[in-house]
């Protein structure tokens, strides 16, 4: 989607093509450009490198199986590459890492897009660690086990978290609401609710106001929403590609398993007939 693409753009994202050979470098041009901004900044790491569904955890749990890892029930298994990149190369001007794990309590329907775009409300409970960038590990290797560590120690969390209903209490910081989104929003839906005004009485002193006007300005509104609706599906992470190639997988396991299973009943149906 080009509106997204350009969004991303404007607000600095750090396109990766999923090949660590270019990534590499568009990585390290990033942390250069960090290195001198002007401002105080946060820079947000999705170490999993794709979105949860289903079909992605029984993936990645396949996998943990098949390697060796501990195999886990709520997380994705983090790919290390860019996250110990990011350390290495940004430990000397970035002070701290925060780790955020995100519940959505059972009770509660996962926020969406279209849900926040409909006015509905979602509760969603936050953990937060911090972590001094220096107390971390000087190796590559070291860094790669903590983020794996780490990961392992957020499904133990969301273990409890789900067997509980809630994280420890203990730990437990209310968050004041913010106006400043609310002021700014108020402000913009006045802006444009003065120029549509502003338009219309021009339209109506000038005699602009006809059939194809009218119709112009009740088509636009329904494109956007047409827009704005496509826009709502592409960021469904059950319809994206990895999600769909992550099903594929699993439909492919799953045949070999039975016919796994189908030879083995052979085997031992011929031995009993040899019997």
């Amino acid at each position: 989607m080009k509106l997204i693409g350009w969004s991303m753009w404007f607000l600095e994202f750090v396109s990766l093509r999923r090949n660590w050979a270019k990534d590499e470098a568009t990585l390290k041009a990033a942390y250069n450009r960090l290195r001198d901004y002007p401002r105080p900044f946060w820079m947000v790491l999705f170490v999993e490198g794709t979105r949860f569904t289903e079909a992605k955890l029984l993936a990645a749990q396949e996998y943990a199986r098949a390697n060796g890892l501990q195999v886990p029930k709520h997380v994705l298994i983090p790919k290390t590459k860019g996250f110990v990149s990011a350390v290495q190369h940004m430990r000397t001007f970035v002070p701290a890492l925060y780790d955020f794990t995100v519940a959505v309590p059972k009770t509660s329907e996962s926020p969406t897009m279209s849900s926040l775009l409909n006015g509905k409300s979602a509760e969603v409970h936050l953990h937060i660690r911090r972590y001094n960038l220096n107390d971390l590990p000087k190796e590559d290797g070291e860094i790669a086990n903590f983020c794996r560590e780490l990961f392992m120690e957020k499904d133990k969390l969301l273990d409890d978290y789900f067997r509980v209903g809630s994280f420890d209490e203990s730990l437990y910081r209310p968050s004041r609401r913010t106006q400043s989104s609310l002021w700014i929003t108020m402000g913009w839906m006045l802006l444009m609710a003065l120029w549509f005004l502003a338009m219309g009485i021009w339209a109506l002193m000038t005699g602009a106001l006809t059939g194809k006007t009218i119709g112009i300005v009740i088509a636009i509104p329904v494109l956007l929403g047409l827009l704005l609706k496509a826009m709502m599906l592409s960021t469904r992470a059950d319809l994206s590609s990895s999600n769909r190639r992550a099903k594929r997988q699993q439909q492919v396991i799953a045949q070999q398993e039975m016919a796994e299973l189908r030879n083995v009943g052979e085997g031992a149906e011929n031995h009993a007939h040899a019997e």
